[in-house]
């Protein structure tokens, strides 16, 4: 009987054992089946590292044709970019991803014109681009030129002390031209000293911080492209009288500004936000974190976007224009009229209480069907330099308004994030006490502890 009845048992293990073991084999072939079919994963990192941006989301999802983006690499280093596009695969089925080995199939990669290996072409129709890596701002780059496939020039006015595109210092623009140039935009100087009159390639035109007076002849090129259908972003720094670099008035730019309905006031504005001196912005730098509705700044909705030496803005509607608020600066910023002098008080009663408007949008009613001109105003001309750029939302914020101005609404977004550097720097007085913390105390508290248990117990 017992023998029978340890049989019986035995039987019964070996049967749940095998029960079990089936089980767990079909929940693991279903769970991989069910992954490899709905590819799901959660980016933990700080700034979505390991996601695809808004801006990337929003170009593939609303493709109207197929898209193939083949890789040309050595079969061994496929899997260098298979995580990357596989997450453009993931977004829409209209994108396919073909891994090509030039050594094995090296008349395809004669056809497509491959000269190395790690090459990423992206086609649609009969649209084709080399993104220059594998990167995500490189490869959403070739979408944008397939998809536009047009020449898009952004002419930087030059000839009366602007930031210059290609000036690699603080205070140049070179940053913004690269930045430009990612999103398939050429940046260009143009000079209406030269010719008085915008040349027809500009796309969009950049007033960029003039320090200098603008001659009648330019002022009226300017106007002449804007009432014309044209596209134009000001950027004004407020008239400071200072030192030995003094910014002019501009009163003739600025007249015309006014009938447009935009008003710059002779003001400098000066935040207190305790938000930006932990930012480590000063009190120089206007911090914005609430926006108006447009679609310039809708997608910047949390990012806060800072304006140093900014100037505020008086706006109305015109009888050809339409102009609307981007956004104020605080409620705890001043505006003071005293730009001759670096000694400022806050406490002075005649400052202007905040908040006060930094940025509009605009529309030019040109009376001819699809001719209408954009223009932005913006008091600040240092919050797009090299210095100044990399705040927080400002490049996002360059590019949201520049797409606006162009008529590209659908690049309006957040653009891919850079790696965050999470390295922590530590002086010599705090490598001494992490030193001294883990060698010695963490150790001498855990054998006190120890000791005072073995104290108790004896």
């Amino acid at each position: 009987m017992n023998k029978e009845f340890l049989k019986a048992r035995q039987t019964k293990y070996v049967s749940y054992a095998a029960l079990y073991i089936v089980v767990v084999f079909a929940v693991v072939i279903v769970a991989n089946m069910l992954a490899n079919r709905y590819d799901k994963s959660y980016d933990a990192t700080s700034n979505k590292r390991y996601s695809l941006s808004d801006q990337t989301k929003k170009v593939v999802k609303e493709l109207k044709s197929d898209v193939t983006i083949t890789y040309f690499d050595q079969t061994s280093r496929f899997q260098e970019a298979k995580d990357k596009l596989d997450q453009y695969a993931n977004l829409s089925p209209k994108v396919h991803v073909e891994y090509v080995d030039p050594d094995k199939k090296p008349e395809l990669a004669r056809a497509a014109g491959i000269k190395s290996y790690g090459t990423t072409i992206v086609q649609i129709g009969a649209n084709k681009n080399e993104a220059k890596s594998t990167s995500e701002e490189d490869i959403t780059g070739a979408f944008i030129r397939d998809l536009k496939n047009t020449t898009r020039t952004v002419c930087f006015v030059e000839g009366s002390g602007e930031h210059q595109i290609d000036d690699t210092s603080r205070s140049g623009y070179a940053g913004l031209k690269q930045l430009l140039g990612k999103d398939d935009y050429q940046a260009k100087s143009i000079n209406l000293l030269t010719t008085a009159e915008v040349p027809t390639d500009c796309t969009v035109v950049v007033v960029g911080g003039p320090r200098s007076d603008y001659l009648q002849p330019e002022v009226d090129a300017l106007k002449k492209y804007e009432e014309g259908g044209g596209r134009a972003m000001f950027l004004l720094d407020p008239p400071l009288k200072m030192g030995r670099e003094e910014i002019a008035d501009n009163d003739s730019l600025n007249a015309v500004l006014q009938t447009w309905g935009v008003t710059p006031d002779k003001d400098l504005v000066l935040d207190r936000n305790p938000v930006g001196q932990l930012l480590g912005a000063g009190v120089e730098v206007a911090l914005v974190m609430r926006y108006d509705s447009h679609a310039i700044v809708n997608d910047l909705k949390g990012t806060a976007t800072g304006f140093p030496i900014s100037r505020s803005l008086q706006t109305k509607n015109g009888d050809k224009t339409t102009v609307e608020k981007l956004f104020d600066s605080s409620d705890s910023s001043v505006a003071t009229t005293k730009l001759d002098s670096p000694n400022i008080n806050l406490e002075d009663p005649k400052n202007k209480k905040g908040p006060m408007t930094l940025a509009v949008a605009g529309t030019y009613n040109t009376g001819k069907e699809n001719s209408q001109g954009r223009f932005v105003v913006i008091g600040s001309s240092e919050w797009a330099t090299n210095g100044y750029l990399g705040f927080q939302g400002n490049r996002d914020f360059a590019l949201n308004a520049l797409n606006w101005l162009s008529s590209d609404e659908d690049l309006i977004s957040i653009r891919p994030k850079a790696p965050e550097d999470r390295r922590v720097t530590l002086t010599q007085a705090q490598m001494r006490w992490v030193r001294l913390t883990s060698q010695f105390l963490i150790p001498l508290a855990v054998l006190f502890a120890g000791v005072s248990v073995w104290w108790r117990r004896r």
